[in-house]
């Protein structure tokens, strides 16, 4: 009897730690998956790849121009350009009103406008790309969630039926148990009765003779 109920009680351990074994198997899966994948989902190093020649110098002429040193060494220069040309120390090569100074800016400003305008088209690709790979990690972690959750639920269904199935068993066993004490009680009480109608039978039989 000892030996059974041990039994009874390792059983839902068992199933408890298979479930646990179950969920630690598929936890490790996912991050497999997700450490296998994400690789594939840097934003900067698929668009890098993605990148031409061309396209690497407008990215980096636009990073330069946008750039606190680019203003201070042009200014630098536009300085020196405008203090040379007033003082007249060498040649004046652009006197007032710096004409040459106005058409290289003209210049500067011509092509710096549509190079500009190329790395942002690009930083808005990148931008789109990574908010399709967001949509994208999201459904697929919307998914797993479900599956998951999903995993869950059965063995939270899988639990509740071991554990009837174990309840059931457990009322079997104490049905049985009742019967057995039921007919041992009716037994010893059996036993009981036989034993005095025994003794007032043998009582009887004795008073006839003392009566001799």
């Amino acid at each position: 009897m000892t030996d059974r109920s041990a039994e009874e009680r390792a059983r839902p351990r068992s199933h408890l730690q298979h479930g646990l074994d179950e969920l630690v198997t598929l936890e490790q899966r996912l991050v497999a998956r997700i450490r296998e994948k994400r690789a594939k989902r840097d934003v900067n190093r698929l668009h890098d790849e993605s990148l031409t020649i061309g396209q690497r110098i407008a990215d980096g002429v636009a990073s330069t121009m946008g750039s606190w040193r680019f203003i201070i060494i042009q200014s630098i220069i536009l300085l020196i350009w405008i203090v040379l040309n007033v003082v007249a120390v060498v040649q004046q090569w652009d006197p007032y009103p710096f004409i040459l100074l106005n058409l290289a800016l003209s210049f500067q400003a011509a092509y710096a406008a549509p190079i500009i305008m190329m790395s942002q088209n690009r930083q808005e690709a990148r931008d789109r790309m990574r908010a399709e790979l967001d949509l994208e990690t999201d459904l697929k972690a919307e998914t797993l969630i479900e599956e998951l959750h999903g995993n869950v639920e059965e063995l939270r269904i899988t639990r509740w039926a071991q554990l009837l199935e174990i309840q059931q068993h457990q009322v079997e066993m104490l049905t049985s148990l009742v019967r057995e004490l039921v007919k041992e009680h009716a037994e010893v009480v059996h036993a009981e009765a036989a034993s005095r109608v025994a003794g007032s039978d043998a009582g009887t039989a004795a008073r006839p003779d003392s009566s001799t």
